[in-house]
């Protein structure tokens, strides 16, 4: 059965999903912002390259002030801080049974419900590897996993259809009754990321300095322990084990989850993540908004994120000029983490 599908933001995921479901016979448009890129989609097609295949093809493609049409599926792909906007601007194309696949990082179906009604929403939770090379090409990295869940757990026929659709871009896609776990998962792996993007070095070589070793797993520790607090459970995927970084784990524990998502990342093609893109490549503000959503959430619920928001100060000033990357920023992070240790001692 062919489905009519809209890609809200045709970058690294969704890009490389959508020319899937092109090759797949799917009836699938994309949308982006950046007009270089939908030229050269409707000129040349869209080129997905890298280790884990390499393919072309051919699709419709549009800026949002261009697009006409409803759709029943629309797959959203924006960067974090451009989702309200994005749900603006895709709600008249949204049927009104349709609903919409948050393929991003972050707490984006929270804000996606609050627009559109939670009804009209499902959760998906992305982490192979993707880079926005140039106009019409897109590295595809390395494969990771891929989760799809309704924002209640309920298993849904729409559900089981959206997985038999995915399934068609990666055959190891799964559901779940707690995407929610997941995100937030996502959200401490997501942090340590960050923490990686403050230098030039590559995700798996950052997360190797074992001078720094501690400070990312204070970091992880922090995230997950709102989490908790919050009433989720924290899911594993490639690699990242939110049990290790429990209150209850050992440190053994939390640095063998270190070493598997190092060595999860000398597998990928992509050496350094989209944080790091969009500060050192693309002069771009980054998606922190991600980690602001922690401390917020930290503060609901009466839970200290001083690392948190050290990492988010940090990032700020790499966006606006006022620090440049490099291991000195780790050595902030560090001290931050210092300082909130000697601050949880008794006195």
């Amino acid at each position: 059965r062919v489905v009519k599908v809209l890609i809200w933001g045709a970058g690294a995921i969704g890009g490389t999903i959508g020319a899937y479901l092109v090759r797949a016979g799917h009836d699938v448009t994309f949308v982006d912002l950046v007009e270089e890129h939908v030229d050269a989609i409707r000129a040349n097609g869209l080129h997905i390259t890298g280790p884990v295949d390499d393919f072309g093809v051919k699709a419709s493609a549009f800026t949002p002030r261009e697009l006409h049409g409803r759709w029943n599926l629309v797959v959203l792909c924006t960067k974090a801080q451009h989702t309200a906007h994005a749900a603006r601007q895709l709600a008249p194309h949204l049927h009104e049974d349709g609903y919409v696949v948050s393929a991003q990082n972050g707490l984006n179906e929270l804000v996606l419900a609050d627009a559109l009604g939670a009804e009209r929403v499902m959760g998906c939770f992305v982490n192979f590897g993707g880079d926005y090379l140039s106009p019409g090409t897109i590295l595809y990295g390395g494969r990771g996993a891929v989760v799809l869940g309704e924002l209640d757990g309920q298993d849904t026929p729409r559900l089981r259809a959206l997985h038999e659709l995915f399934l068609t871009f990666d055959d190891a896609a799964i559901t779940t009754g707690n995407i929610f776990g997941y995100l937030w998962s996502k959200l401490a792996y997501g942090a340590l990321l960050f923490a990686t993007a403050l230098t030039n070095d590559s995700i798996a070589d950052a997360l190797s300095l074992s001078e720094y070793r501690a400070t990312y797993i204070a970091l992880a520790r922090e995230v997950l322990r709102v989490a908790v607090t919050t009433g989720i459970q924290p899911e594993a995927f490639d690699g990242f084990d939110p049990a290790a970084f429990m209150p209850s784990a050992s440190d053994e524990q939390a640095s063998k989850s270190m070493d598997d998502m190092v060595a999860f990342n000398r597998k990928s093609a992509k050496t350094h993540s989209g944080i790091w893109r969009d500060l050192a490549v693309r002069k771009r503000p980054t998606e922190v908004v991600q980690e602001e959503s922690i401390l917020t959430a930290g503060q609901a619920c009466g839970v200290p994120t001083p690392i948190i928001a050290r990492l988010v100060s940090l990032v700020r000033d790499l966006e606006s000029g006022r620090r440049s990357l490099g291991r000195e920023n780790l050595d902030a992070l560090r001290d931050a983490m210092g300082r909130a240790a000697t601050a949880e001692q008794p006195a």
